[in-house]
């Protein structure tokens, strides 16, 4: 069945336009491209007596097979060549009489049925039919009816003035069935045109993308001249336009937005939410001064205006023109009423979907912020180099759990910290935020071993319900003076993270791993181990993110072992190069955020580059 998007009421401002194909009294029947049966109107079903089981779905002519003298000479199907040509050529045809017997429902015998029938493609866009509509018109009786009176005249010379009273009614009838048959084909037209510009305005994209199908498609279906769509912009008191190319360059220069209490017809229909209809240049003029503007501009005669709303609240206006005087009927305004509601319904709904790509981006930037301004820069101890690196899983999503944290004690020793807090969006970035600046103030203040520390933040996150969970490995790097000279001793302690990875100097690695403990936040009071390991000079520390290191439908040992060989193949990196080189290889394969921090332990003779301060003793 073939649906139309809309609703039967009119304070909805949509049309059902499937409720306006049943009740059509016209018996029409929808075939696809191949002719293959899709849908028939009631008007149809009874006046070939089917039911609509026994047609859709079904090809045409395997439904109402042609009788063998319906061929032409080659064979042909005259029926077939009329639905074809109508298909390929994206224009309405018309077959004025054919003849096609169908079987009486009453006796079972074929009944000799002559008929009228008009074929009218449906396309997205121009060239390609989707759809085709065929009206057929039951004109038997009068056939017979004018070979009856043709017999008669034959028979009798006494029926010739008889005869040409006949006739006369005849084509009188004749004259009225073409006219009716006209007035079918154009509103058959317009019924087909409006179904391809509600199909464009259901898939614009932009509030833009649909100003140029209503002005470019939709008032052509209609058969308009040229018209405007206007757009209510209530914070500038404006109606932004979009006016079609037939109306000119002068008038889009003149009138690119107009007042809202601005006397034309667009910004009264858009205002008030009345229509507005000028049949002629004398109505015009009389209804607004101002109108001699506009035709000046134009030349149009006639003008329609009509609000674009949904329910009581009033989007802008649809204005169509014409070139000379136009009398409205009411199928005509009916029409562009409907097509007006259709506007409006996608204009509202493109209006909601920009209002929340513009309040989701106000909240990413908001979050991206938040989050830059806790990922600070590293220290620069002497003899240790740190460098610390943030990857998003995507990059229009510059936000997440992960971080990074490195900062100095007063006694020289250095703090390292890679977390994970549970969540991909801004609350999580907001509980990374609290979770890492909890661990640095209790970090700092405390003094203590990184087991302690992270007991101390536990139990603060679960008295202050922060209400997350958070992975984290805290490192703390101490001078080790009863070692060899640079060497220096590795503390630290791991709640629920991957293990850090040792780069040793001679370029070997392995993973500093240990049974972690338990998530933090998930249960206070829970033990923290520490470990230890020395640190001698040329050795790397890498502290990372499951990112690095998980991919979907892999083991995470998979990627630990893949670490380790990565890591070894770079080994000759300085550390800037070695942490690029990671996160470029995996680079389209990661699926979380990535944080990681690399330190390394330098010879206690090497050269230090130069700091702020050293720059402004060597000043002094």
């Amino acid at each position: 069945m073939i649906e139309w998007d809309g609703v039967s009421d009119a304070a909805s401002g949509r049309v059902d336009f499937h409720a306006v194909f049943e009740a059509l009294p016209t018996a029409c029947v929808l075939m696809s491209p191949d002719l293959v049966i899709v849908e028939a109107n009631d008007a149809y079903l009874r006046l070939l007596g089917c039911t609509r089981a026994q047609l859709v779905g079904r090809p045409v002519f395997e439904a109402f097979p042609p009788a063998p003298e319906m061929l032409d000479e080659q064979g042909r199907n005259p029926l077939q060549v009329f639905f074809e040509r109508a298909r390929d050529s994206g224009l309405p045809d018309r077959m004025q009489l054919v003849r096609y017997d169908v079987v009486d429902g009453e006796t079972g015998s074929p009944a000799h049925r002559y008929w009228s029938l008009i074929s009218a493609p449906i396309s997205v866009a121009a060239g390609r039919a989707v759809l085709l509509l065929l009206c057929v018109e039951d004109v038997t009786d009068s056939v017979v009816e004018r070979h009856d009176r043709e017999t008669e005249l034959v028979r009798s010379e006494s029926w010739q003035r008889r005869a040409e009273v006949v006739e006369g009614e005849l084509s009188s009838r004749a004259q009225d069935l073409r006219q009716a048959l006209e007035a079918r084909e154009k509103s058959a037209r317009r019924l087909a045109g409006l179904a391809d510009a509600a199909l464009q305005l259901a898939a614009a994209a932009s509030i833009e993308e649909l100003a140029e199908i209503v002005v470019s498609a939709g008032l052509t279906a209609i058969g308009v001249d040229g018209g405007a769509i206007g757009v209510r912009d209530d914070a500038a008191g404006l109606l932004r336009l979009t006016v079609t190319d037939s109306l000119g360059e002068t008038l889009r220069a003149k009138f690119p937005e107009l007042l809202l209490n601005d006397p034309l017809p667009s910004a009264v229909a858009a205002r008030t939410g009345e229509v507005v209809l000028l049949k002629d240049r004398e109505a015009a003029v009389a209804f607004a001064p101002g109108m001699a503007d506009l035709y000046a501009a134009t030349g149009r005669e006639a003008w329609a205006a009509l609000p674009l709303r949904v329910g009581d609240r009033l989007l802008g206006s649809l204005t169509a023109s014409w070139a000379k005087p136009h009398v409205f009927d009411s199928e005509e305004v009916g029409l562009l009423g409907a097509f007006a509601a259709q506007c409006g319904q996608s204009l509202a709904r493109l209006q909601v979907r920009e209002a929340e790509q513009r309040i989701a981006s106000i909240s990413r930037r908001m979050s991206e912020t938040l989050q830059r301004s806790l990922l600070t820069a590293p220290p620069k101890p002497e003899h240790l180099e740190i460098v610390v690196r943030y990857r998003s899983a995507a990059e229009q999503v510059q936000i997440g759990g992960d971080w990074y944290d490195a900062f100095m004690f007063s006694d020289g020793a250095v703090c390292l910290v890679v977390g994970d807090v549970t969540g991909h969006d801004g609350e999580s970035a907001s509980f990374m935020g609290q979770v890492r600046n909890l661990m640095r103030g209790i970090g700092y203040i405390i003094g203590e071993p990184p087991g302690a520390v992270l007991g101390a933040v536990d139990r603060a996150l679960w008295d202050l319900e922060v209400g997350t969970l958070a992975t984290a490995v805290l490192a703390r790097v101490e001078q080790a003076p009863a070692q060899a000279a640079g060497a220096r001793l590795l503390r630290w302690a791991n709640a629920g993270h991957p293990p850090p990875l040792l780069l040793r100097a001679d370029g070997s690695t392995m993973l500093l791993e240990h049974a972690p403990d338990l998530l933090l936040g998930y249960a206070p009071g829970t033990a923290r181990t520490d470990h230890s390991h020395d640190l001698g000079a040329g050795d790397s520390v890498l502290l990372y993110t499951d990112g690095l290191v998980e991919r979907r439908g892999a083991d995470l040992d998979d990627g630990l072992t893949w670490l380790l060989s990565a890591v070894a193949d770079r080994a000759h990196l300085t550390p800037a190069e070695l942490a690029d080189s990671l996160l470029a290889e995996v680079q389209g394969f990661a699926e979380d955020d990535i944080a990681l921090l690399l330190l390394r332990a330098h010879p206690e003779d090497r050269p230090r580059a130069a700091t702020s301060v050293d720059l402004l003793n060597a000043t002094d």
